[in-house]
């Protein structure tokens, strides 16, 4: 499998403290890579490098082979991120958020249809008229894991998308990772949820308090 995520000798921290020290991780097509570990651990932070909102002290992160930079207009075509509740616009409805990252990722005619689809998938199709406002906080966000997933992307990078949503929820999570992993997705994900963890993981890492990738055993789930 072609690598699409290589982080290489990365350090980086705020002020005097060093957040992550050395880190040399890769995700591949095709597979997950989920990151477990305390509140604070460094979870967030690696993640926001490996979208390219920060930059390394030291090292590397690239993406496709090229350093990654949200700046990079190519590079944010191919990667789908979910860092905290996504993008609302006020004056939006649900449908109308998921229309605007359909046509704007070349979905074209189908967009419609594959709107609906999403919607139904995550439970929002009773609520696709609804503006964000409207929305409870866990149904805003299954609209921001909603515009992850009806785009196509390569690299797929989630922080803590079990936040907020229920047991049914999780479950349809797990199995939308499986699918976005058998369309050839790379996906990093950053977990509290074992059972989640489980349900979609080749590898796991527990984010250390020193900054270090510890490798953690994941009992693999049967089907999700």
């Amino acid at each position: 499998m072609s690598v699409v995520l290589q982080m290489t000798g990365v350090r980086h921290g705020y002020d005097d403290r060093v957040i992550l020290n050395r880190v040399d991780l890769s995700v591949a097509a095709g597979e997950c890579v989920t990151l477990l570990g305390e509140n604070g651990s460094g979870k967030s932070t690696l993640l926001r490098l490996a979208a390219g909102r920060e930059t390394p002290k030291e090292g590397t992160v690239s993406v496709l082979g090229s350093t990654a930079s949200e700046d990079d207009v190519t590079l944010r075509g191919k990667v789908a991120v979910v860092l905290d509740s996504g993008v609302a616009y006020p004056d939006l409805s649900v449908r109308e958020h998921l229309m605007l990252v359909a046509l704007a990722h070349g979905l074209g005619a189908a967009a419609a249809e594959t709107v609906d689809e999403v919607l139904a998938e995550h439970r929002l199709d009773g609520r696709a008229e609804a503006f964000p406002h409207q929305l409870s906080s866990g149904q805003t966000q299954l609209m921001a894991l909603a515009q992850a997933f009806i785009r196509p992307c390569a690299l797929l990078i989630l922080d803590e998308p079990e936040q907020r949503i229920d047991a049914d929820g999780r479950r349809r999570l797990a199995e939308r990772l499986r699918a976005a992993k058998a369309e050839g997705t790379a996906v990093l994900l950053a977990t509290h949820d074992r059972t989640l963890a489980a349900a979609a993981a080749d590898t796991a890492y527990t984010v250390s308090g020193e900054g270090l990738l510890v490798p953690e055993r994941v009992e693999r789930a049967n089907g999700g």
